[in-house]
């Protein structure tokens, strides 16, 4: 029997739902997952701090539900959802209507202003990614016009910012503003001295769910760093350019920011669903008494996340309401993304049968990062302050994006963070940011193209694609192993041969030549003279090389090179390069005919140069350029004179093919139709993001 499963909401609750289901169902096509969603994008709530305060880019919090969902079976709609009909199990917007069998609620959250309209009014909320991008502008236009403001009160106005409230949000809020503040006051040329920060607690400390000690060690960074902590200070009320405290005392401002409560949404409110705490009273029969709601809007749920009017309708992440430990649980993403699995569990159990999961919060801790290069974390007991805090937070991050949309989201994250980030505000600095202009990689390119031409140019001209003559490619396997494809009874007697005249050198008879004939003369062939002749000619050599070098000994004997650098990176018969070549080479390589293995090996050479020169798929042929070069050099076939050609392919990967190069057209065309592909939108093996 066909099943409609709708989700309203896509934010962390929403897709963990939307994920689970999608994993279960994907090959049952008698469930339909809808997703509904005023935008094409799933937010990353935890990091708008980071939009706000000019650190990262837009993209860097918002994760396509086309990159999500891919080829998944979960059907996104661009909508806004106006009311639900629980008798008709319907939810409706002002086009369209939705019928569904299970309903999942995750709208998400909304500011809470308790009940200051003053204060909503004139105030900047951090609560979606339209509040971020406003909030950004509106700070970066602050700071171009106070430099032109000539009024000292109004431009102390202008360079004073409040933060009211202390909790995640806010703090992390504050942590971008002071190093934004030291960013502006360098472009402008203007004193930091003149920039006031102002954090504001009704509280007697700031982030209440820390232990004292990271609490304090949060504390000490933002006043270090000249930001002022106004703990005891409710705030009462709000003019435009003006906050009000509880003592009679105010802050003029241009910028005021309100992150000091969270309500559940307004949409939920408007439900007809039992609320909690204050939910429906369900002992009232009167029927001309209106339901208790509380203003929160929070949906009291079971421990299945069911609403408790509706067995079919489950809420998830800020929109429930429910009690464990004796508190209601939390509106953190941990919450959410639990929520929305427990949901979706119990969805499938009704669908298929199986026991219903009951809901545990199984919390693993908190992090908060104040700025881009702090932070303090709590993570499963482990306390960290500073450089580790910072990376453990990225690392969380990354769990998320990887689950979520797979390693190319997480290869977009580090590009965000770290190596796109022209502001330098990381925990690493600007290390990784910096670009070399693709112009100057190109005389590189060129020469490391021609380098590898030449080198299968010259194996032609060694005469490896002349198969009579037999293999030019023994010296890349072990002594005695014959390939495939060389007959071994020539080999063996060149073998002999080559024993016997060593034999006859090492010996200083003075019957060599007369030896050699008895060997020709015994059936070994003629063909074994070219095989003597060199073992003769290469001997002969040997003792004039040696009879100079005693010469020459006692002259040179003070100077020698520092570093040899002709000799091998690996030596030739070390543990490694023997381990390499017996594993690979012998084991593998020595059982392709020789004839189709020299074949490979030129036209791979002469394909990477190629490639390189034109600047075609520049990206693959350094790729194969830093493999192949590695694999010689793990054989220790790799001089030290010729390690630059590693390096100059770790070079090339970085786009150096853009530049006077086809990769200007081919690879933009490539990944529009690879990031179309059905295997990449299911496995999320995107290359910058999806296409259609």
């Amino acid at each position: 029997m066909a099943k409609n499963i709708l989700i309203l909401g896509g934010g962390y609750g929403g897709v963990a739902a939307a994920k689970r289901l999608a994993k279960c169902y994907k090959k049952n096509d008698d469930v339909t997952i809808t997703l509904v969603d005023r935008h094409p994008f799933h937010t990353l709530m935890t990091e708008l701090h980071e939009v706000a305060g000019y650190r990262v880019g837009p993209d860097s919090v918002r994760v396509p539900y086309a990159k999500i969902f891919g080829a998944s079976k979960v059907k996104v709609q661009l909508d806004t959802i106006t009311g639900i009909d629980f008798d008709k199990n319907q939810a409706k917007s002002a086009t369209k209507v939705y019928p569904y069998d299970y309903l999942v609620l995750g709208a998400g959250a909304e500011p809470n202003y308790f009940g200051m309209a003053d204060v909503k009014a004139n105030s900047f909320a951090l609560w979606s990614y339209d509040d971020a991008m406003k909030l950004r502008y509106h700070i970066e236009d602050t700071f171009e016009k106070a430099v032109a403001e000539q009024d000292r009160l109004k431009r102390q106005k202008m360079l004073t910012f409040v933060v009211a409230g202390s909790g995640f949000t806010g703090i992390e809020m504050a942590g971008e503003l002071l190093e934004w503040r030291n960013a502006m006051c360098t472009k402008w040329l203007i004193s930091p001295n003149e920039v006031r920060i102002y954090v504001v607690e009704a509280l007697g400390t700031i982030l209440p769910v820390l232990e004292e000690e990271l609490r304090d060690k949060v504390a000490e960074y933002l006043k270090k760093h000249g930001v002022e902590l106004l703990i005891n200070t409710a705030i009462v009320g709000a003019d435009p350019g003006v906050v009000k405290f509880k003592d009679g005392s105010s802050v003029e401002t241009s910028t005021f920011i309100w992150t000091a409560g969270v309500d559940g949404n307004g949409f939920a409110d408007s439900l007809d669903l039992a609320k909690g705490p204050f939910g429906r009273n369900l002992e009232n029969t009167d029927p001309g008494k209106p339901p208790k709601r509380n203003r929160r809007g929070r949906v009291l749920v079971t421990d299945e996340m069911r609403s408790v009017d509706h067995a079919n309708v489950f809420a998830v992440g800020d929109n429930i309401w429910f009690i464990e430990n004796e508190k209601p649980l939390p509106q953190i993403v941990e919450t959410a993304m639990q929520t929305g699995e427990t949901a979706a569990h119990n969805i499938i159990t009704d669908i298929d049968g199986g026991e219903a999961r009951k809901f545990k919060l199984n919390y693993h801790g908190v992090m908060v990062s104040v700025g881009g290069r702090y932070a303090v974390s709590n993570a499963m007991g482990i306390k960290l302050s500073g450089f580790f805090a910072m990376a453990m937070k990225h690392i969380v991050n990354l769990h998320y994006l990887i689950g979520i949309a797979g390693l190319n989201q997480c290869w977009e994250y580090i590009k965000h963070e770290f190596l796109d980030n022209q502001t330098r505000r990381t925990f690493v600095w600007g290390l990784g940011s910096y670009r070399t202009r693709g112009y100057w990689l190109l005389p590189l390119r060129l020469w490391l193209g021609l380098m590898w031409v030449f080198e299968g140019i010259n194996k032609i001209g060694e005469g490896w694609l002349a198969w009579s003559s037999g293999s030019k490619s023994t010296w890349m396997f072990s002594p005695g192993v014959v390939q495939a494809g060389v007959p071994a009874a020539a080999d063996t007697a060149a073998a002999a041969v080559a024993a016997e005249v060593a034999d006859l050198f090492a010996s200083g008879g003075d019957d060599l030549f007369g030896a050699a004939e008895d060997l020709f003369s015994s059936g070994g062939g003629e063909d074994l003279f070219g095989e003597v002749s060199s073992v003769v000619t290469t001997a002969a050599a040997d003792a004039v090389s040696a009879a100079s070098t005693v010469v020459t000994t006692a002259a040179d004997s003070a100077y020698k090179a520092v570093w040899d650098l002709t000799q091998p990176i690996f030596a030739t018969n070390g543990n490694l390069a023997t381990w390499v070549r017996t594993t690979f080479m012998d084991g593998l390589m020595a059982y392709i005919p020789f004839q189709g293995f020299q074949l490979m090996v030129v036209i791979v050479e002469i394909c990477i140069g190629l490639a390189l020169i034109g600047g075609f798929f520049t990206w693959w042929a350094a790729a194969a350029s830093i493999i192949m070069c590695l694999v010689f050099t793990a054989n220790g076939l790799f001089r030290w004179d010729q390690a630059w050609f590693i390096f100059a392919g770790f070079l090339m990967l970085g786009g150096a093919g853009r530049a006077f190069g086809l990769d200007n057209w081919v690879v933009p065309a490539f990944k529009k139709w690879w990031n179309g592909t059905k295997l990449a939108r299911r496995h999320h093996w995107y290359l910058d993001g999806p296409s259609k």
